[in-house]
């Protein structure tokens, strides 16, 4: 009975220690045994593991790519025309031991803090060496890749392995905005301007030309019509001659009906003229009188 009272303590004490020296490691994680805050051995293969009870401790690392977004930060690119970049980088840890020594107990959250300025130191640095039309260009993935190259070469002093980094969004801070559509407000404004213009100088043209060319056909009109006018006063003039060589008797007779109707018109007309005057040759009698 006494036997029992005391291997039983002993024997919970040794399952307990047995059982505390186990660990199992995650296929997800990597794994850091630590004695008194050093490292002495790491775990990266999944399965079970062992350390000493009480004297050695073990620290955990997620083994899979991370994710981390960088906020809103303000590049000056060469042409100074401020924008304002968000960016996120994939990682992983990939030295755990490295990444023990340069971040401590701080562990990821330090690290990302870390990571954080490296990203916006290098996107700072990329995107002010150009312009910011070539950022907002087909060179943007070359801008990202510079970026993301930089960042792995500073990345590894902290034992991460930094994966790729994207530009989210790139815009003109809120004041540069308002200011920026002012300009195209006022660009637009004066290349309407500029239509107007031209749509009034090609308009008075067209009306310089339309009359111009009313004035050169009512001339040709009017020169034409001379031309028949006169063709037809020769015509007609020809034609009386012929009448007058042909029966000049009739002819004179004729000549004189014309005269008394232009003459003789209405019923209070009164000609003072003496009675023998060629003009009253055909009103008197066969005799003349």
């Amino acid at each position: 009975m006494k036997k029992t009272t005391y291997l039983l303590p002993i024997l919970v004490i040794a399952i307990a220690g047995l059982l505390s020296s186990i660990f199992i490691v995650d296929e997800r994680e990597k794994a850091l045994v630590l004695q008194f805050g050093r490292v002495v051995s790491v775990k990266e293969d999944p399965g079970l593991a062992f350390k000493i009870p009480l004297i050695q401790e073990v620290v955990t690392y997620d083994d899979r790519i991370l994710s981390r977004e960088v906020g809103p930060l303000e590049v000056t690119p060469l042409d100074d025309r401020r924008l304002v970049v968000d960016a996120f980088a994939r990682y992983r840890i990939s030295d755990v031991n490295q990444f023990r020594q340069a971040v401590g107990a701080g562990g990821v959250e330090l690290a990302e803090r870390r990571l954080d300025n490296i990203l916006r130191a290098q996107t700072r640095e990329v995107l002010g060496s150009v312009r910011s039309d070539q950022v907002l260009s087909t060179e943007r993935e070359s801008l990202m890749n510079r970026i993301r190259d930089n960042a792995i070469t500073e990345a590894r002093a902290l034992g991460l392995e930094v994966i790729d980094v994207r530009l989210k969004r790139t815009d003109l801070p809120q004041a540069n905005l308002e200011a920026t559509f002012s300009r195209m407000r006022a660009e637009r404004e004066r290349e309407a301007a500029d239509e107007i213009a031209r749509g009034e100088e090609a308009a008075q043209r067209k009306r310089a030309q339309a009359d111009r060319t009313v004035v050169e056909l009512v001339s040709d009109a009017k020169r034409q019509s001379e031309i028949s006018r006169g063709e037809a006063d020769a015509e007609r003039n020809a034609i009386f001659a012929d009448a007058f060589g042909a029966d000049p008797e009739f002819f004179e007779f004729y000549r004189s009906l014309n005269a008394y109707r232009a003459s003789l018109t209405g019923g209070t007309s009164s000609m003072v003229l003496s009675p023998n005057s060629e003009f009253f040759n055909y009103f008197g009698d066969s005799q003349g009188r």
